[in-house]
């Protein structure tokens, strides 16, 4: 056995679907699989649905959602996860295990295995914890007890970290500053593949703004319809695609919000793709309007492929990725390397809002996408700062970082 084989990781994630942190997790997989590790996959929940896939390597526990639990049923297993962990660790001489998110972050604070545990956070957890869950009453009890048995846990951002501190009483000594990695030039490859469906081809024959995420309450999805639908009125020959799956009730209020807004004919719901970046080399614009974030990968793929970004001011981790300055937050637009940053959307309750009712900041995120899809400097300017805006996500620098003990 070689010295590289000396490691066996578990990555440890609770979907595969493709959203940030399923995609992060494939990254991973792909790094540590070509200097020879161990590597196993193991997902929670396994849909047949599923964009992202470990091959041999994936493991899960149940087929079937969590919605699809009864309330029982659902307690059980979280119950049982940590003992689960444990047994997969054991079993496959595991010597590392990184967790994606705060489940799998819980769960393997208190599995009791051996490994060396490596927890990650990618978002600010103060502003998702306004909408009160059990599970998220758990996971603030676990940032002040159980997290102290990771042994590192890796926060995306410099803002997540003073989040993680100053609003939600983190206390242990654990955490460091790890960005995310990307394999910048299989993203610009997977950028290059054609669209080969002749009615998606026809979509971007116009001006086209994409959403590429989960549609969630933190993505917040209403926000930049809203904008597009201002935006129509004086570039009506746009189109607006949006990629992702996501929450039941989050996409049924997307799709009434559609038809009051009589967007039918410009908004299209391409669901789940298993390359969405052929599309984001597409488009014109990458588009968010978040309630809250981390460091979105979307953005930093974005970055890589050449394609301009419009995002709302969700946390100062946008300007992390976004500029190689530093901005105050502002009610103003901003313009930076990469696009355009707008004025944060939150407005201190999470959840689908009871009006569809314009709001300022949506006509400044109008604005700044009007200005990127009609100008060429944006492009231009992004192509000029783009290796010095993804030097500091560099794939080998940040998987071997992740490994590495403190």
């Amino acid at each position: 056995m070689n010295k590289a084989n000396h490691k066996s990781i578990l990555l440890i994630m609770p979907y595969g679907s493709v959203g940030g942190m399923e995609r992060l997790a494939l990254s991973f997989y792909a790094f540590y699989k070509s200097k020879g590790y161990i590597v196993k996959a193991l997902k929670f929940i396994k849909l047949d649905n599923d964009i992202i896939h470990f091959g041999e390597d994936e493991l899960y526990f149940k087929g079937y959602d969590f919605l699809s639990m009864s309330r029982l049923e659902r307690f059980s297993f979280y119950f049982k996860a940590p003992a689960l962990i444990k047994k997969i660790v054991k079993q496959h001489k595991i010597t590392h295990s990184i967790a994606f998110g705060d489940m799998a972050n819980l769960f393997s604070s208190v599995s009791f295995s051996n490994e060396y545990k490596i927890g990650s956070i990618h978002a600010l957890k103060s502003i998702e914890f306004k909408h009160t869950t059990s599970f998220h009453k758990v996971t603030k009890l676990g940032y002040k007890s159980t997290y102290k048995k990771l042994d590192k846990l890796v926060c995306i951002s410099k803002a997540i970290r003073e989040d993680m501190v100053s609003n939600c009483g983190y206390r242990f000594s654990n955490m460091e500053i790890i960005y995310n990695p990307h394999d910048i030039n299989k993203l610009v490859e997977l950028g290059e593949e054609p669209i080969k469906d002749q009615k998606e081809k026809e979509i971007f024959v116009k001006k086209t703004i994409v959403f590429i995420g989960r549609l969630s309450v933190q993505k917040s999805p209403w926000h930049f319809i809203k904008a597009f639908k201002l935006l129509t009125k004086e570039e009506p020959n746009t189109n607006l695609v949006i990629i992702g799956d996501g929450d039941e009730t989050v996409i049924s209020h997307v799709n009434e919000l559609i038809k009051q807004l009589k967007l039918d004919d410009s908004v299209f719901l391409l669901g789940r793709k298993s390359n969405p970046y052929k599309y984001l080399k597409a488009a014109d614009a990458l588009v968010l309007s978040s309630h809250y974030e981390g460091t979105p990968n979307v953005i930093v793929e974005s970055i890589a492929i050449g394609t301009p970004v419009v995002s709302s001011y969700c946390t100062k981790g946008i300007i992390e990725l976004m500029t190689l300055n530093d901005y105050v937050e502002t009610s103003e637009n901003i313009i930076v390397e990469s696009g355009i940053v707008t004025p944060n959307l939150f407005k201190g309750a999470l959840g689908i809002p009871n009006s569809n009712n314009f709001i300022s900041e949506e006509k400044r995120l109008c604005e700044a996408l009007k200005e990127v899809i009609s100008n060429d400097d944006f492009k231009n300017n992004l192509q000029k700062n783009r290796l010095a805006l993804l030097k500091k996500f560099d794939l080998e620098y940040v998987c071997n970082s992740y490994l590495k003990r403190v």
